[in-house]
């Protein structure tokens, strides 16, 4: 191994000791993001249920997150060539949230977040900010201990993913092949902050319905959801075409409102094929058939 990469190692390991003390629980990354220790199962065809590290060994990804030095030190001995650190999300004490504000799809993720902060009135606390080697930004939230946020990605916005449970975030101080993560100025000493309820709200997925075989009529919700696409400026159009056809569709009314959402995103300058493009995008990221 190189001396740098001993060296990303080292460091590696140190910070994720510094994260281990905060009550965070990590992993050893490699230099492309993903847990450096391979599945001991991979190879195994009988396995006929998923082992999340029962059989006790590693390689088993955010199930063999720990906050105990003793662990974190085995197991980045048994990954030499780690030069980062992932932290588990989900786990107490801080149930870790954490909003993935992406700048390679083209998107501005952060105006995305802003127009959903002022349409569901609710501001981002200051909070730890990790920035990316590609120019995205990382925050973290804490969330309940009884509400288990999923991981998502384009669901809550395009270019925003969600970390959740089963899932983590690349540490300050990890490198990859593209660049070292670190922490915003300012925020390294902050404690990740509560998320707040109404965004916690859109994160966590709708709740089943009484009676599966029955959809609401489309209502004063869909309506809404019409008005938000009307309302769109240029630079804005396919963003809350997608937000509004994903919440549509989770709700059970997007089939209802593929129409009346392309006549709103035609009135927006939308072609009706890239209305229906999007609309489709937006069924396929909730799990429906466009």
């Amino acid at each position: 191994m190189a001396t740098t990469d001993r060296q990303a190692t080292t460091l590696a390991l140190a910070h994720a000791l510094s994260a281990a003390e905060r009550g965070l629980a990590v992993i050893p990354l490699s230099r492309t993001k993903l847990p450096a220790l391979r599945s001991p199962h991979r190879d195994d065809g009988s396995l006929t249920a998923p082992c999340h590290g029962e059989c006790g060994t590693f390689g088993h990804g955010v199930y063999d997150a720990s906050t105990d030095p003793v662990r974190i030190r085995e197991l980045f001995a048994a990954a030499p060539w780690a030069t980062g650190y992932g932290i588990a999300c989900g786990l107490p004490p801080h149930h870790l949230i954490g909003l993935d504000l992406d700048t390679k799809s083209g998107t501005d993720s952060s105006a995305a977040l802003r127009e959903l902060a002022l349409r569901h009135l609710f501001t981002i606390p200051d909070t730890v900010v990790v920035l990316t080697p590609s120019g995205g930004r990382h925050l973290w939230l804490t969330g309940p201990p009884d509400a288990a946020v999923p991981n998502s990605a384009g669901r809550l916005a395009p270019g925003i993913d969600i970390r959740g449970a089963g899932g983590y975030l690349v540490g300050p101080g990890s490198r990859t092949d593209h660049g070292i993560y670190g922490t915003a100025p300012g925020t390294a000493h902050l404690a990740p902050a509560a998320c707040p309820p109404a965004l916690l709200r859109l994160l966590l997925p709708p709740p089943r319905p009484t009676h599966p075989a029955t959809h609401p009529s489309a209502g004063d919700q869909g309506q809404g959801l019409v008005q938000f696409v009307l309302a769109a400026h240029e630079g804005q159009r396919n963003t809350r075409l997608f937000w509004a056809a994903c919440r549509a569709y989770e709700n059970g009314i997007g089939p209802a409102l593929v129409a009346p959402l392309v006549d709103a995103a035609l009135n927006t300058g939308l072609t009706e094929r890239e209305a229906r493009a999007t609309i489709a995008s937006a069924a396929r990221m909730t799990g429906h058939r466009p």
